[in-house]
């Protein structure tokens, strides 16, 4: 048998999954007629106590052939943001979030520097991956993991 706040919890999860769906479906006709690089819409909800639904535009990292892959690409999709001052802000806020995102990795520490890309973004997976699984610690995870992969490094 359920409480009462169990339920409530239940169909405010279940109102959650419901609201996020309806957003999806419709982000998806907003961006029906976008194609080629350029910012797609998003919708979102507002932070706080009594949160509104907002319309934004923003990069969609999902869609990789949309992102522009230089500055002056950039540059030329986003002529509004011209000055000097405006871009600086840009580049240090998303240079702040990746730092920010690699700092806060828990798997990291655990990551050696001389590891190409593509082995130390797989050694996060399988490490992140086999901790869920099996519902082992990190550490116990990377303890079983990581011999095999410096192995494989070395005989590189």
């Amino acid at each position: 048998m359920t409480t009462t706040a169990e339920d409530t919890e239940k169909a405010k999860d279940t109102a959650i999954k419901a609201r996020n769906a309806d957003m999806a479906a419709r982000e998806k006709v907003l961006n029906a007629d976008k194609t080629g690089k350029g910012l797609r819409s998003f919708l979102g909800m507002t932070r706080g106590r009594n949160p509104q639904e907002i319309q934004y535009e923003n990069w969609d990292d999902s869609q990789p052939d949309t992102l522009p892959t230089t500055l002056g690409e950039f540059m030329d999709l986003r002529k509004e943001v011209s000055d000097e001052a405006n871009i600086m802000r840009r580049l240090i806020l998303g240079d702040n979030d990746v730092l920010y995102s690699e700092a806060s990795d828990p798997v990291a520490e655990f990551v050696e520097t001389s590891w190409n890309e593509d082995v130390k973004k797989q050694f996060r997976l399988v490490v992140r991956n086999y901790s869920n699984a099996t519902g082992v610690s990190i550490e116990d995870a990377v303890a079983l993991i990581k011999p095999g992969i410096v192995a494989s490094q070395k005989s590189k």
